[in-house]
């Protein structure tokens, strides 16, 4: 069992390509099903690989615990799904494995590898793609540890530094955009797209502002006027969009639309009912809300997520102290998870010693019932119940001795020296060689039988 994380963000793949692989949430369920699905070997269908996808405006990840051997499968996977080919998303994609995979997990929650260090929505979106992967099935043990240490190691992150304090966010920089465009935010109106979290945070931001006029444009109509209400703005019809595009100065869209929702045609018919009065406009969806061509229009100024990474700022001095204190705290629960998984390792083999030792135990039980049904003394019932588990459990690790010779016999005997010898004060193989073999003589070790 090992654990990989396969993934592309905005450090390794331009917007576009991110597009391609981003998930809406009622779609996680469907696909992590047929990934397991795709991926699992008939050698692997006794344990299925676990699976979760988190999927933001900036990342696509695929999380898995199964077989070493997926790591390519899974690849060739994702870039089928995403419709490019293997080679195109190798080179826009990173693979992390074993402690490395826990350590990326634990600084994504943390947000050190978000596009603005430090944001709290992450952790969020880590735990929605938690709860989406439980409910198809797909989440296990090993993710489930590894996602519920992610939440603690964020947690403690957020409590012990100050890695959020001195970070500006996506919405926050689209208002200094466009305050740096309009002369007074007072007198423009602003058309939000969207009602999600998002959208929420630029509202609130803009809000501040006080600008003249301000509305809310949404897919479902209730949601968008539940928002509007909050922020004393109008709800209009997402169908109604492309006639009242040209009345807003500021168009701020973030949706989970497969398709873009504004074009360049109604854009371009907007900017000629307002004599191309310059329009500003924030497109901070994964696939593109607004088409790429309408940045070639003259009087519209639009920005993207990736437009946006060049505001976030850090805090000098601070922000380092910050971001050298969560490392240190990641590290020590990358340490932990790799124990633990480490621990996971030998489970089977220690499952497999108790049934061995609880065979054992049966078997002499019952030879002890009947000795004692036929009469037999009990002290001499018992010193053969003793000798007889004694023998089969000593019996494996003699018999290895015997058959073992040179170094590997040292190595050996070292072994069953710690074993067995623990804390008895009896000399052990580190002080000389212990049990030789007798030259003629019959070894009383191979005595020892399962009898």
């Amino acid at each position: 069992m090992t654990v990989f994380a396969l993934g592309l963000n905005h450090n390794s793949a331009p917007l576009d390509l991110r597009g391609r692989f981003a998930f809406g949430l009622e779609q996680l369920a469907p696909t992590l099903l047929g990934f397991r699905e795709q991926v699992t070997t008939a050698r692997q269908r006794a344990t299925l690989a676990e699976a979760a996808i988190l999927s933001t405006c900036n990342r696509t990840e695929l999380y898995v615990a199964g077989d070493g051997e997926m790591v390519r499968p899974a690849m060739d996977w994702l870039a089928q799904v995403g419709g490019v080919g293997s080679a195109t998303l190798m080179d826009h994609s990173y693979v992390v494995e074993g402690g490395a995979a826990a350590r990326h997990a634990f600084r994504v929650a943390s947000g050190l590898d978000s596009m603005v260090l430090g944001e709290p929505q992450i952790l969020g979106q880590l735990k929605q793609a938690v709860r989406e992967a439980d409910q198809a099935g797909t989440l296990g043990t090993t993710l489930h540890q590894l996602f519920q240490r992610s939440f603690s190691v964020a947690k403690e992150v957020r409590s012990s530094t100050e890695i959020g304090s001195h970070s500006i966010s996506m919405a926050a920089a689209s208002v200094r955009l466009a305050a740096q465009l309009f002369e007074n935010l007072a007198d423009i109106k602003v058309l939000l797209v969207g009602a999600g979290e998002m959208i929420e945070l630029v509202a609130t931001h803009f809000a501040a502002k006080s600008p003249r006029a301000m509305a809310v444009a949404n897919r479902t109509l209730e949601r968008g006027e539940k928002l509007a209400a909050q922020l004393g703005a109008d709800a209009i019809k997402l169908a109604d969009l492309p006639d009242r595009l040209h009345e807003f100065d500021a168009v701020i869209s973030c949706t989970a639309s497969s398709l873009p929702l504004i074009g360049l045609g109604a854009v371009e018919r907007a900017l000629k009912r307002r004599k191309h009065k310059p329009m500003f406009m924030v497109d901070l969806a994964v696939p593109r809300d607004i088409e790429q061509e309408v940045a070639q229009l003259d009087d519209v100024y639009l920005y993207t997520v990736d437009d946006l990474s060049q505001l976030v700022q850090t805090a000098g001095e601070k922000r380092q102290a910050a971001v050298q204190q969560a490392e240190a705290i990641i590290e020590t629960g990358v340490q932990n998870f790799v124990h633990w998984l480490d621990q996971r390792h030998t489970v089977p083999l220690i499952q497999a010693l108790h049934q061995q030792a609880d065979s054992w135990r049966q078997t002499e039980i019952q030879r002890a019932r009947k000795l004692l049904a036929k009469g037999a003394d009990v002290d001499t019932v018992l010193e053969a119940l003793a000798r007889g588990l004694t023998q089969k459990m000593m019996h494996g690790a003699m018999a290895e001795l015997n058959g073992s010779d040179g170094e590997q016999r040292l190595v050996l005997a070292q072994t069953v020296s710690r074993l067995f010898l623990r804390n008895t004060g009896t000399p052990t193989a580190a002080d000389g060689e212990a049990h030789p073999r007798s030259g003629s003589g019959r070894d009383r070790s191979t005595d020892l039988t399962d009898s």
